[in-house]
């Protein structure tokens, strides 16, 4: 039996997966590591701190392997995106690595938009200027660590330094360029216009490669610390987001992921590089072949269910806790919950919106308050079907992962709210499958990535929108779309008085 291994390198964790020819998890294994916090807003890692923990999990991965090493063909990685990796003419780490979830670039993103122009950025990236992209990063080192940036060589995202300390040789790939600010999307390359407007070489970005291509093989030295061979092939891998949709099987037009984590994302397959959602959602290339994918994000989706239970449910479990919310009628009889608890990303960049329940009634039990928050954490990701849907695509299939699948109830009404087809997969691995199988693809296993999509991923079961829920939802989907405008005004003035 032959086997990849998938990296998937998270905010607070790599996880890493061993898998056979026939998409079976064998073996799987977790190291975490902390964020450095220097001041509120900055969040920040270490990045030999990844590359010692991978090397751990892959030793122990390795020792409890009762096959053949050699068995192991090929790895890939998926990693959380847009965090800044700066090198110098050695490849060696110039300050820790500043994350995705750092807040400390306002200023910069406002000198993107003045420098470059909102309409012309969004032509060449897809994308508007957020805090959290890499670009606005480059740019606070630029201003604010002059020393530092005369050094930098090369940026890379945290990805993309663990593969090369794997293999010793640098490369990004184009999902995870996508979410820098400096790519062409469309046309695949470094913008070297955005670079000369603000005062950046060209020579920062680093070679460009397929998501599946071959990057190296593991060094002798990782060899010997891990067991594995020096002939075990590397591959590139992908964003988190873009190996979560592989791991899924969003590969294909009318497909769509809905993950509900701590966040919930809308993912949606897009075969053209020419559609113009005016930077209301994301728009980056897909770790699929001359693919891209659409991507809108709810900030507190699962975080506000969660909240709802600390506060109110303490102790209880998440299955109580949801045990009567199948009883309580659509529409949570007439209360409306928005899930605006930490701001808003999709369709509203508002760092000051706050959320509300509206139409609180003195009968109302418990079990309404948990179907409301329910419906609007799937009213707010609809947000996002919404806009893919005015564009003109198609939405059929759903895959839906995260904790919104954990739930029957909650998986009813995503079809019921999205009017779409439901699914539910058997097994639901994430980015951690999506990179093992890019490196299945890679090695030759299969003639696509659909294909291997059709070995790896099974589905377990299917939801179809009920079409008098789904009526009602429709209804009650245009009163939630008319909150945020109506209670923006009240929270800008509310926000003195928060802590």
């Amino acid at each position: 039996m032959k086997y990849v291994i998938g990296i998937d390198l998270g905010t607070s964790a790599v996880k890493i997966l061993l898998v056979n020819q026939h998409g079976e998890v064998m073996q799987e294994v977790a190291k975490s590591y902390s964020l450095i916090h220097l001041k509120t807003g900055y969040s920040e890692q270490d990045p030999d701190t990844w590359v010692e923990q991978t090397v751990a999990g892959l030793a122990e991965l390795l020792k409890s392997f009762d096959g053949n090493p050699e068995d192991i063909e090929g790895i890939s990685f998926s990693g959380q995106m847009h965090g800044l990796v700066l090198l110098d003419e050695e490849n060696r780490v110039l300050r820790d690595a500043i994350l995705w979830n750092d807040t400390r670039t306002t200023d910069q993103c406002q000198t993107i938009y003045d420098m470059v122009g909102e309409e012309r950025l969004l032509e060449i990236t897809k994308n508007p200027a957020l805090e959290g992209f890499t670009l606005p990063k480059i740019l606070w080192v630029k201003e604010h660590e002059p020393e530092v940036f005369k050094n930098a060589a090369k940026f890379v995202l945290p990805k993309d330094y663990l593969r090369y300390k794997l293999t010793g040789e640098l490369h990004m790939e184009y999902s995870d360029a996508a979410g820098t600010l400096l790519l062409n999307v469309s046309e695949k390359e470094w913008s070297k216009e955005i670079c000369e407007m603000l005062g950046l070489d060209i020579g920062l970005c680093p070679t460009l490669v397929e998501s599946h291509a071959e990057v190296g093989r593991i060094t002798d030295e990782v060899a010997e610390r891990t067991g594995l061979t020096v002939s075990t092939r590397i591959f590139a891998g992908g964003a988190d987001n873009a190996c979560g949709a592989i791991g899924a099987g969003i590969l294909e037009d009318g497909k769509t992921l809905c993950s509900i984590g701590t966040s919930g994302v809308i993912l949606s397959y897009e075969a053209r590089d020419d559609r113009d959602f005016q930077g209301k959602v994301h728009y980056f290339n897909h770790g699929a072949p001359d693919a891209f994918y659409t991507m809108g994000v709810t900030l507190a989706a699962g975080y506000s269910l969660t909240w709802f239970k600390e506060v109110f449910a303490k102790g209880e479990s998440f299955e109580t806790l949801l045990a009567d919310v199948g009883d309580v009628p659509v529409g949570s009889n007439g209360l409306l919950f928005t899930p605006y608890l930490v701001g808003e990303r999709t369709p509203h960049a508002d760092a000051a919106i706050r959320g509300s329940f509206i139409g609180i009634d003195g009968s109302h039990q418990r079990k309404d308050f948990v179907r409301a928050v329910l419906e609007g954490i799937t009213f707010s990701l609809n947000e996002s079907i919404d806009i893919f849907r005015r564009s003109g695509k198609n939405i059929d299939t759903i895959i839906s992962i995260g904790g919104g699948a954990k739930n029957e109830a909650w998986l009813q009404m995503q079809a019921d709210i999205f009017n779409s087809k439901i699914v539910r997969l058997s097994s639901e691995q994430g980015p951690g499958l999506g990179a093992a199988m890019l490196a299945a693809y890679g090695c030759g296993w299969f003639d696509s990535l659909k294909e291997c999509a059709a070995q790896f991923i099974k589905e377990e079961k299917q939801y179809m929108p009920n079409k008098e829920n789904a009526e009602k939802y429709e209804a009650l989907f245009l009163i939630y779309q008319e909150i945020y405008a109506q209670t923006k005004n009240l929270n800008e003035k509310l926000l003195k008085y928060r802590n």
